[in-house]
Parts: structure tokens; C-alpha cells; sequence
């Protein structure tokens, strides 16, 4: 099991391409829709990202890491959205203060982004959560985000369900199903990149996708 979770994290492809975000538009778009408490948390999103830009990758990942665990807490689309399944952006979930696992992927993503970590070392992977003791029957749908310190390394796993950042040999809970960023998408058990684009094969990312301009951020 620990093997086929190691082989199936490896990571493929080289991107160059950054993620930008216009902060100052950033927390312009949450004070007009949300609470004081939210654009203090903007505030806070704001410093923080300056205080880390220079710091080392290993820095960055615990960093970006703990400050979600920090300032978010869980909830899911139906209590905040009243849909069944609905990808969040960082604005917004910093705007609420909640949201799921693919709310916090995604916002750890973008963050570490605009931190100038690189495209190919970042995935947002979806998988399937085991619940319950090892050899339960019993999964969930779940996304977390994986970064990989170099090309074909173990990639460290970062998650809305615990505040560890983990091996992926060392979560043996997770079974994944596919794994996406700005650039590829992978399926199932292959190393081998689709030739659809995300955008293409992932509907709920590129609305998403659609909607981050108006917030301030260009990927």
C-alpha cells in the first residue's frame, strides 16, 4: 500500500509559469462582500505573504500550511453555499473563515504560488479518504494538495484534516484518483500527463478559474 501511494504521487513535468495575486484588489473584493472580521483576515493573509516571499521552499510549505489551520475552520458547500460540491476561492474562503478540503487545497496552492514555488512541484490531488481504522471498507471523496521538493521525489501532503505535513508514504488513509495543477492533469494510477488540459476535463476548476480575475489573482 505505502509503495502504490509513493508511485502514484510521482511527480511529472516542468512548468515555469507563476501565479500572481494583486492583494491590494485581493482584499478590495472581500471588504465589499464580507465582515470586518473577514478583512482583517485579509489583512493578516496580506502580511503574511510579504513576511514569507524570501524564506526557504521547506519554510514556505509549513508556513502556508499552518495559517490556514490557523484562520479557517471546516464546513461544507451545503452549510455555506447550499450545494453539494462547490471549489471556493481564496477570497472567499478567507471571506467566510470556512469552507471544505478542496477550499483549502486550492488556497494553499495559489498561496504557495504567489510565494514563487513552481507550477511542477505543486498538485492538487483528488482522492479517495479512508474512514475509520486500516482495512475499513468505508472512503470519502476528499482533495488535498501535494508538493514535491524535486522532480520524482516523495511528495509531502498538506490537508484540511490534520495540520501535520506528511510523507505520502506516511498516509496510507489516501487513495488517489487524480491529480491536476494550472498546467497537467493525471489520471488514475499513470505518471503519464492527459493530453486535455484541466480546464478542459474539470468544469467546477474552470469556473473557478473564470472567477479568480475579479478578485486579483491571474493564473
Amino acid at each position: 500500500m505505502l509503495c502504490l501511494m509513493v508511485g502514484l504521487f510521482i511527480n511529472v513535468g516542468v512548468s515555469y509559469a507563476l501565479q500572481l495575486i494583486n492583494v491590494d484588489k485581493f482584499i478590495e473584493f472581500i471588504s465589499t462582500r464580507y465582515t470586518v472580521q473577514s478583512i482583517a483576515r485579509a489583512e493578516q493573509y496580506k502580511t503574511f505573504l510579504s513576511e514569507y516571499a524570501q524564506r526557504s521552499e521547506p519554510e514556505k510549505i509549513a508556513a502556508v500550511n499552518h495559517f490556514f489551520h490557523q484562520h479557517i475552520t471546516y464546513s461544507t458547500d451545503l452549510e455555506l453555499y447550499n450545494q453539494s460540491d462547490y471549489w471556493a476561492s481564496p477570497a472567499e474562503l478567507l471571506g467566510a473563515g470556512q469552507g471544505d478540503c478542496e477550499d483549502w487545497a486550492i488556497a494553499k496552492y495559489l498561496s504557495l504560488r504567489q510565494l514563487n514555488i513552481d507550477d511542477s512541484k505543486l498538485r492538487l490531488v483528488y482522492v479517495r479518504a479512508r474512514i475509520g481504522a486500516i482495512g475499513s471498507p468505508l472512503s470519502q471523496a476528499h482533495m488535498v494538495l501535494a508538493y514535491y521538493p524535486s522532480p520524482g521525489s516523495e511528495p509531502l501532503i498538506l490537508d484540511s484534516l490534520i495540520s501535520a505535513v506528511l510523507p505520502a508514504s506516511e498516509r496510507n488513509d489516501l487513495t488517489p484518483v487524480f491529480s491536476f495543477n494550472a498546467e497537467g492533469l493525471w489520471a488514475g494510477q499513470s505518471d503519464m500527463r492527459s493530453t486535455q488540459s484541466p480546464r478542459a476535463r474539470l468544469s467546477r476548476w474552470r469556473d473557478l478559474l473564470e472567477r479568480l480575475p475579479n478578485e486579483g489573482i491571474v493564473l
